[in-house]
């Protein structure tokens, strides 16, 4: 049996364009005579369409795009995932599409509701496992998380755990089985890849059968999908890889091995290698970037060149994303930016090959000082006089934004957001935020992934080793108001990530003024992330669906110690 794994980038609630990209790829998978074709968890409708489930005429839609998707492509079997809409309930379920026509559906039995997951707001559980017939073999069709308990998807199957056999027929899993088909929409973040791989072959081990995973790519909101689907034979050995962060099409032949399991035999191309970790993280941050844009209709971005490390790197990845004609990088010195870094920003746009304009805010700030200075106690030495910069910036960039209708892009790291170290309707004012997620120390290490890659220096060297400032007053450093960023990333890594309270934080050897003072600012700065544009997440916990806590919240890490 050839077998093929169809991961591709579909747009949510676009049900009409993805079902076209899937008659593309069928069309393909036809021309190396491809038997049996997956496509990803909700693959019709896109993966999450959160609340257009609870629209009717959505699940409707659903159905008329499935019938219409079999009708056309009658040549192979295909299970395909889309929201299904029965008796009033919604599931997540998966179609097998035979002879024109929906044979079977399959509904997804584990919904998870934790992280980003919200299925069990939506869906209701499927009871019934279902057993496909293909040719000489049969198979199970799963979706996504219901390979990741094995211990519950064997007691599903009506098999106990760690045997062979069933206990309703005394038959053993090879005759009700030779193959578990798992169609997924599993979001990416760093180290995810070598779980799910570790999943799936666990999986292939205890049925002693091939599985065949095909996760979705794309950026979608917050989300990136990595792709890389993947065939495992019986024995537990990944076979076959599809590319990372790309649309692919993996086909392999299945065929009967030793000892009852399945062999699997990789058709054409060769296997993917491994990506690194800042590869990855690189990919997905330019993944998600130019589907966020080109997805909400947007051809080009700007964002505000400071000569800082952030912005740079920002706009490193904005031009490969999109391309550097689109993307316009905005200078806006003041009398306190330094002759250094407005050099940096003039040399970091020639090098990247984007526009660059300047436009000083000098001017505005003096009139506005001047303004305010009418009000009693106003002072232009003090905090306010920093953000009101800042928000000047943010309306020089959206107004450019309304007039040519680029995105505007926001330059903040996971760092900064996470302790509130930024501008409310300032430097956080903005479309899209390509480094909320990324750790103000990995932002460095990306620096130098970026200039490593490329054919001269993109970012300049100054840029990498002076001490990070926002240039917000004289002499300024952002070691004034933090500690050094190795620090404050272990601390946020331990109390944001690993939810990890601030004494155990302190007791594993961190310095506990510092860590009190960093959780402290987290805390307080809830209401200012609330706010925040959305940016991709590449960490196992971002700020946003990952992370829910109350702004009005009067819990004291520092006095209630637990």
């Amino acid at each position: 049996m050839r077998i093929g794994l169809g991961q591709f980038n579909a747009v949510v609630g676009d049900l009409s364009g993805n079902a076209e990209k899937m008659r593309q790829v069928y069309r393909q998978a036809l021309q190396h005579d491809v038997d049996v074709l997956l496509f990803p968890e909700l693959a019709i409708c896109g993966y999450p369409p959160e609340d257009l489930l609870l629209k009717k005429h959505f699940l409707q839609d659903n159905a008329e795009a499935i019938d219409e998707l079999a009708a056309d492509c009658a040549e192979a079997t295909i299970i395909v995932g889309f929201a299904e809409g029965r008796e009033g309930n919604c599931y997540n379920s998966a179609a097998v599409l035979q002879n024109g026509s929906v044979s079977k559906i399959y509904r997804k039995a584990l919904l998870p509701n934790y992280g980003v997951f919200d299925e069990r707001r939506y869906f209701q559980s499927g009871t019934e496992p279902l057993i496909v017939d293909l040719g000489e073999f049969r198979a199970a069709v799963t979706i996504c998380e219901d390979i990741r308990d094995i211990e519950q998807l064997s007691s599903f199957l009506g098999f106990r755990h760690g045997q062979k056999t069933q206990e309703r027929t005394g038959r053993t899993s090879q005759e009700q089985f030779q193959m578990v088909l798992n169609i997924s929409a599993w979001p990416f973040y760093v180290g995810r890849s070598e779980q799910t791989e570790q999943m799936v072959r666990r999986c292939a081990k205890e049925f002693n059968c091939a599985v065949a995973y095909c996760n979705l790519v794309g950026g979608q909101d917050e989300l990136v999908f990595d792709g890389r689907s993947m065939l495992v034979d019986s024995t537990g050995t990944c076979v076959a890889k599809a590319r990372a962060f790309e649309e692919d099409l993996l086909i392999a032949d299945v065929k009967a091995g030793a000892g009852g399991g399945l062999g699997v035999e990789l058709v054409g191309g060769a296997a993917q290698q491994p990506v690194g970790r800042l590869d990855e993280i690189y990919q997905a941050l330019v993944l998600g970037t130019r589907d966020y844009t080109r997805k909400n209709g947007f051809g080009k971005v700007l964002l505000g060149l400071s000569g800082g490390i952030d912005s740079s790197v920002t706009a490193a990845i904005a031009a490969a994303a999109l391309g550097a004609e689109n993307v316009l990088g905005v200078t806006m010195p003041s009398n306190f930016s330094s002759a250094e870094t407005r050099a940096d920003a003039q040399k970091l746009a020639e090098n990247l090959g984007i526009r660059i304009v300047s436009i000083p805010i000098e001017p505005m700030l003096a009139e506005f000082d001047r303004s305010l200075g009418t009000v009693d106690g106003w002072d232009n030495r003090g905090v306010a006089y920093e953000n009101l910069q800042a928000r000047i910036r943010a309306c020089i960039l959206m107004s450019l934004s309304n007039q040519f209708g680029s995105l505007v892009l926001t330059t903040g790291n996971k760092s900064e957001v996470a302790v509130g170290y930024s501008t409310l309707y300032g430097d956080t004012a903005g479309g899209f935020a390509v480094l909320k997620d990324v750790p103000k120390t990995t932002v460095y290490e990306l620096a130098g992934y970026i200039n490593d890659r490329a054919t001269r220096a993109a970012i300049p060297a100054d840029v990498i080793s002076r001490a990070p400032s926002a240039e917000l007053r004289a002499n300024q450093k952002d070691t004034d108001t933090l500690p050094d960023y190795d620090l404050l990333d272990e601390i946020l890594k331990g109390y944001v990530e690993q939810d990890k309270s601030a004494q155990e934080l302190a007791e594993s050897g961190l310095p506990a003024e510092v860590v009190y003072r960093v959780v402290g600012m987290v805390d307080r700065s809830e209401y200012k992330r609330r706010q925040l544009p959305p940016g991709p997440r590449i960490t196992p916990r971002a700020f946003g669906k990952d992370r829910r806590l109350p702004i009005t919240n009067c819990y004291n890490p520092g006095s209630a110690r637990s």
